[in-house]
């Protein structure tokens, strides 16, 4: 393809077809390319630009040297050799963030972390709704975010994962936060410093930071005047929020001013308390009013896939966690769930490990897990990190997870769902792998029921 001026979409998928889509619009020359042989989203391409050069099966290293811009999948490393070398000649390499960055309007708030990035941007974007503000939430959470219908929009609530970062350059955000850090994505970043890096490229043009004060990683590294911090400590400027105990009760607040007790928020346990922080942080910070942000937080039910209670049968708990992709978030749900002195948690987990290291799941495995019941491709590293001390049972199938937790639980136990790892290599996604554990344990109760009756 000699034409010059053309721009290559690396990577078709769902956020290339929303690209070549919005491409398509803008009368843009593009081409695609892609590692896979019959990459999803092809017969729609084929359908609004027929005519579009591509190149499937591999990378073409020819295209993205003819090519002026490259529009990079998230999914898509950096390292890639052609593409490494591209961005070594100045190239233009963005995303699809990038793209809405250059000509989007209304306000943006963003939201990144390596957990709880999709219930805090569901609560920003339900704070903003409910007082008043026409408000689209996108982003690394449903929607492409150059796919949703956004010209009445006076406010943008993104989710946004390290890749994106990696190539969005000119978004100016009226405030952003990353929630915390730990270790994901070990099998993208040569280092854990490397990916810290992406996640603080969110703080390059906001007015107002949001930080963790209990994790260093996500203080911003660049200078600001403008900030606000949340913690589970007592705040100590109107600059922090936290948590006061008032007359024997917990309350979240802001410096010295009690806002809602804990015990009133929806969604309960440790990481919801800083989320709810982190939300209300940013809320404030970009003028919505305190009534509609608690009334939300006393409301908001949270999504699917986090800590969801799916069943309580014969005194035993079954909670799909499957969003849990990471060690930090499965660490995060065993100790919401964690009943003090007591092992009453049964933890299925397993997948793929993305490289990242699970000894840090070893202290709170050993303290409240009951039984670790393995699957998935890397269930012998989660072993071999959880130590000798830890009961443990591998298992091919969820299904026999699930009939293996059934066997030893008893009343007043917790089986939880929350892997650790990725779902690829048994599963289309976390979605897919959460409804089959959903429906596979209503099926088995259903059944134990029947049998009852």
């Amino acid at each position: 393809m000699n034409k010059a001026g053309y721009t290559l979409i690396i990577g078709l998928g769902q956020t290339g077809l929303s690209c070549a889509r919005y491409l398509k619009k803008q009368g843009v020359l593009f081409a695609v390319t892609d590692t896979r042989p019959t990459p999803p989203g092809l017969e729609e391409l084929a359908k609004f630009a027929p005519e579009t050069p591509t190149c499937f099966g591999e990378v073409s290293e020819a295209l993205i040297q003819e090519a002026n811009q490259l529009i990079v999948s998230p999914g898509v490393s950096l390292k890639i050799p052609a593409i490494a070398q591209a961005l070594s000649q100045g190239k233009s390499v963005i995303g699809d963030i990038e793209l809405f960055a250059r000509q989007v309007k209304a306000s943006v708030v963003g939201i990144t972390g390596a957990n709880g990035k999709s219930t805090v941007t569901t609560l920003v974007g339900e704070m903003a709704k409910k007082a008043g503000v026409k408000t689209v939430v996108a982003g690394n959470i449903g929607t492409p975010i150059l796919e949703v219908e956004a010209e009445q929009a006076e406010l943008f609530v993104l989710e946004l994962s390290s890749f994106q970062l990696e190539t969005t350059y000119s978004l100016k955000l009226q405030a952003a936060t990353i929630l915390n850090i730990s270790e994901d994505h070990m099998d993208r970043y040569a280092t854990m410093q490397e990916y810290i890096d992406a996640k603080q490229r969110i703080y390059q043009h906001a007015k107002v930071a949001v930080y963790n004060r209990d994790d260093s990683a996500t203080l911003p590294t660049k200078p600001f005047t403008n900030y606000r911090s949340f913690a589970v400590d007592a705040p100590q400027s109107n600059y922090e929020y936290g948590i006061i105990i008032h007359q024997g009760k917990r309350y979240l607040a802001r410096g010295k001013e009690l806002l809602i007790a804990e015990a009133e928020l929806s969604l309960q346990g440790y990481h919801n308390v800083l989320n709810a922080l982190a939300s209300l942080a940013l809320g404030e910070a970009i003028g919505l009013p305190l009534t509609a942000m608690l009334n939300v937080l006393k409301s908001f039910k949270g999504l699917r896939h986090r800590c969801e209670l799916v069943e309580c049968y014969q005194g035993i708990s079954w909670y799909n966690d499957s969003k849990a992709t990471n060690v930090g978030a499965a660490i995060a749900a065993i100790k919401s769930l964690a009943t003090p002195n007591k092992k009453d948690i049964l933890l299925i987990a397993g997948g793929l490990g993305k490289g990242a290291d699970f000894l840090p799941l070893r202290p709170v495995v050993e303290q409240q897990v009951k039984l670790l019941i393995l699957l998935g491709k890397d269930r012998d590293k989660i072993k071999a990190a959880c130590g000798p001390n830890v009961l443990s049972v591998e298992v091919d199938s969820l299904a026999t997870a699930i009939a293996v937790a059934e066997k030893y639980a008893q009343a007043e136990d917790k089986v939880l769902l929350s892997p650790a790892c990725a779902s690829f290599d048994m599963f289309k996604d976390f979605n897919d792998r959460g409804e089959t554990f959903v429906k596979l344990v209503r099926q088995r109760i259903n059944d134990n029921k029947a049998v009852v009756a």
